[in-house]
């Protein structure tokens, strides 16, 4: 959820194993875990080496 982080990896070009921005600013912990287990089990494939930012319900795949 650090925004500033995300920008630093995204902008900076870094090398990283995968960055997952949640953009789930009102959601409580236990929603916050049940996106991650959900965006895990559904598309750990993709994850590895990319910059994904889930957001209202929608996973975006850089």
């Amino acid at each position: 959820m650090d925004k500033d982080f995300g920008e630093m990896i995204y902008r900076a070009g870094q090398t990283h194993a995968g960055v997952l921005l949640l953009r789930l600013d009102e959601a409580t912990s236990n929603e916050k875990v049940r996106v991650v287990a959900e965006i895990i089990q559904n598309h750990a494939d993709k994850l590895a080496g990319k910059f994904s930012v889930y957001q209202s319900g929608r996973l975006r795949i850089r």
